[in-house]
């Protein structure tokens, strides 16, 4: 709600566009000063797009539109693997992408395309996931989708055992119906 100071005309903010919108904008450059890293998608090494990434201390962000906009986002401690690809084009113009694994059910792969300096930016997402999975306490056996090793605090031997215990494809192993 507006708070409207006295000697103000009722409503002339409210209904100026202008003001509303510098609103949104001191909005969400008070959430932008908590941002780690953010870079937009790029074409022949130049910021030409609208699509931007950013990294905040427990998410990543996907905001792609100009009209339409349409916005992303995986929690960190949800994040399984990291990689980066730089094609022959991309190391020419000095970007590459950096794929994301998630467990996300929404958005399970996300690849951050064309932006600079992408083994930095792997790195920057990988320490952050690391903090945050830390905080959270995760353990193995919550990123496991295996429902009945779901405490892999065991030791090492009772972890074997659990293994060998396992049908043969969870494990690893062949079976005989693979031959």
């Amino acid at each position: 709600m507006i708070q409207y100071k006295a000697g103000e005309r009722h409503g002339a903010k409210h209904l100026n566009p202008f003001y509303l919108n510098m609103e949104r904008m001191t909005h969400i450059m008070e959430e932008q000063k908590n941002l780690i890293w953010k870079d937009r998608k790029r074409v022949l090494g130049m910021p030409l797009t609208f699509t931007k990434y950013s990294l905040s201390e427990d998410r990543i962000f996907l905001q792609t539109g100009f009209l339409n906009l349409e916005e992303e986002e995986i929690l960190l401690y949800r994040v399984r693997d990291l990689s980066v690809k730089r094609s022959l084009g991309q190391r020419i113009f000095g970007v590459g992408s950096v794929l994301v694994h998630s467990s996300d059910k929404s958005m399970p792969h996300l690849v951050i395309k064309n932006v600079k300096r992408p083994g930095e930016v792997k790195e920057r997402i990988h320490q952050q996931v690391e903090k945050m999975k830390v905080e959270r306490r995760m353990r193995l056996g919550e990123l496991m989708h295996d429902d009945d090793c779901d405490d892999m605090d065991l030791g090492q031997e009772e972890f074997k055992k659990h293994v060998e215990k396992a049908p043969p494809e969870v494990a690893g192993r062949p079976s005989i119906d693979d031959f």
